[in-house]
């Protein structure tokens, strides 16, 4: 099979990856094997080759956000030609104290796809049967690729946040996981402020109603409820704690994040604020969201990309340069 291959090392001209042919992986028990439909381009995937999170193989396929076809290795519950979603937490070990406690988003060792595993930036996935998920009839296959990561990981901020109906929401940073919990956020009710530094990002907020919108160094009128910070820039942090109500929850959804600069604890902290991190999903969050997803006829701009154009895909990722979120298709 073709396939867009990572050496563990960073290349100067930004090509981290090499179109190859290699073999296919044999199916093994409780595994099936995909043909590649689509696969999202996610920025954990530029943090992977750019090397902010450590190599953990000499080589690897990128790709999480996966939607393919069981062509081999199908059971009952999983027919040969199934069309199934695979998102980045591939696997965990069932048997850990967070598995055992409804937290398996915690596992003490987990499986990433396209991280730990080899992952969808290829012609063909193995792909293990249980972290498959089937995607409802309205959702076509190119569209609900960004979805499977950056839709269900916007939607678990929204969890841990604790986000109520009717609350003041505000998202700091609108990349593709930010816009995908708009809607969700205004079928509840919510108001949503937005604040970006992307004029892009921020004519695109307009677009999808957002009840305010600002620049990097703005701040909402109101004092939030709720916040969500999107960039992996310590900064944001403290920007968000700036505009957060006594007793309000900053969620931050970023699996690699720079330092947070000191801040005034009396002033930005004290008052019984709380900060949380967002780590990975739950197979419950997946399929909640994309039920979601199909009721609210959730469908995301993408820009498609060749197999051949790994490389600019990712490019198109890190400069924000497309109107909308970066796909591959084989």
């Amino acid at each position: 099979m073709k396939a867009a291959i990572y050496y563990g090392s960073q290349a100067s001209d930004g090509n981290h990856l090499r179109i190859e042919d290699v073999p296919c992986s044999q199916v093994r028990p409780g595994h099936v094997l995909l043909r590649i439909i689509a696969c999202g381009v996610c920025r954990t995937d530029l943090h992977i080759v750019e090397g902010d999170l450590p190599p953990l193989r000499s080589q690897l396929i990128p790709g999480h956000q996966i939607v393919g076809e069981v062509v081999d290795g199908g059971t009952d519950a999983l027919p040969l030609g199934t069309r199934v979603g695979v998102s980045w937490m591939g696997g965990t070990d069932g048997d850990c104290w967070f598995c055992k406690n409804k937290m398996e988003n915690l596992c003490d060792h987990p499986t990433f796809t396209g991280y730990t595993v080899d992952g969808g930036y290829a012609e063909y996935a193995l792909v293990r049967e249980d972290f498959t998920f089937l995607l409802p009839q309205g959702l076509d296959e190119i569209h609900v690729a960004p979805l499977l990561c950056a839709g269900i990981i916007g939607f678990r901020s929204l969890r841990v946040a604790g986000v109520q109906p009717g609350e003041r929401v505000g998202l700091f940073g609108f990349g593709s996981s930010a816009t995908l919990t708009i809607p969700i956020l205004q079928s509840w009710g919510c108001e949503t402020y937005i604040v970006t530094r992307g004029a892009a990002h921020r004519a695109t907020a307009c677009k999808l109603d957002a009840t305010w919108v600002g620049r990097e160094d703005d701040r909402p009128p109101v004092a939030l409820d709720r916040v969500i910070t999107f960039a992996p820039s310590g900064k944001v942090i403290v920007d968000a704690l700036s505009s957060l109500r006594k007793g309000g929850v900053l969620a931050i959804n970023a699996i690699h994040l720079d330092e947070i600069p000191a801040f005034n604890y009396d002033k930005l902290l004290w008052g019984e604020r709380q900060i949380r991190s967002v780590a990975n999903m739950t197979r419950e969050d997946a399929h909640d969201f994309l039920q979601i997803a199909h009721d609210l006829k959730i469908q995301p701009r993408v820009s498609v990309f060749s197999l051949d154009d790994a490389n600019k895909a990712l490019l198109a990722v890190k400069d924000e340069t497309e109107n909308g979120s970066a796909v591959i298709v084989p």
